[in-house]
């Protein structure tokens, strides 16, 4: 299928590695120009190249800290007519409610709502003289599904989900769509992590730890990273003009509930 998105051009954060550069990646592939930002030079440039040997669009490497008002304006810099916005972002390590102090919750508002709603804020204005746009914020599953431990992701999250759903009803005249993609479970870096903590919490092997992972997921296995960048591709294509406001669950077919 041909998404209509060839020679657009897309902002990509926290794409160096894992979802971000899956997302990177599928647009590439559609002939999407993108930029992408890390933290780290040589993670940047090698996940620069993966995109450029593909074969499809340009690609512009910005390294920034999307947590700052300066890295959030190189961004914009590098591509200050984005047709498409990917907001996506490290989110905050599991932990005990009674052990979170204020800074805490700071720094995860910061990270997982301030910054992609300024992102949105200087987009948006642009998207909607051109009468395109596609914004997609990567969330989690916790933000329909929420954990105690995951309570400061959550809590920030869900912040930018019912900020974006009022929002996606303002600008659906302009042909700008905003959606949230709901991710649980894919084979990343941040699933090495979590089987970490539980080799260390739980006193058990690394395989034991895969193995849990797997068993609590309804497919019995991981999601692949090229997976969900098709699907974020799709939110960004021109057949998903109508569809905005959403919360896309992407896990495997684990959540319980209907809505």
């Amino acid at each position: 299928m041909d998404l209509g998105i060839k020679d657009k051009k897309a902002i990509v954060c926290a794409s160096s590695r894992g979802l971000g550069k899956a997302c990177a990646m599928a647009l590439a592939k559609e002939g999407v120009d993108v930029v992408i930002n890390g933290l780290h030079e040589d993670r940047l440039q090698e996940a620069k190249d993966e995109i450029l040997a593909l074969g499809g669009g340009d690609v512009t490497a910005v390294l920034a800290d999307l947590n700052t008002e300066q890295g959030r304006s190189e961004l914009i810099a590098a591509c200050p007519e984005a047709d498409i916005l990917v907001n996506n972002n490290e989110g905050p390590p599991p932990g005990q409610f009674e052990q979170w102090q204020r800074e805490d919750f700071q720094a995860a508002m910061e990270a997982n709502f301030l910054a992609p709603v300024f992102m949105i804020q200087s987009v948006l204005p642009g998207m909607k003289t051109r009468k395109f746009g596609r914004i997609v914020n990567v969330t989690s599953a916790m933000v329909k599904s929420p954990r105690a431990l995951m309570g400061l992701s959550t809590s920030a999250r869900s912040a930018l989900t019912a900020m974006c759903k009022g929002l996606s009803q303002e600008v659906a005249p302009f042909n700008v769509t905003i959606n949230n993609m709901l991710p649980e479970r894919f084979d990343t870096d941040r699933q090495k992590f979590m089987a970490q903590m539980a080799m260390k919490f739980k006193d058990i092997t690394h395989e034991e730890a895969i193995a849990e992972i797997h068993e609590s997921i309804a497919a019995k296995r991981m999601g692949l990273p090229s997976e969900f960048g098709d699907a974020c591709a799709f939110l960004c294509s021109s057949q998903a003009g109508f569809i905005s406001g959403q919360n896309l669950q992407l896990d495997g077919g684990s959540y319980a509930g209907l809505v």
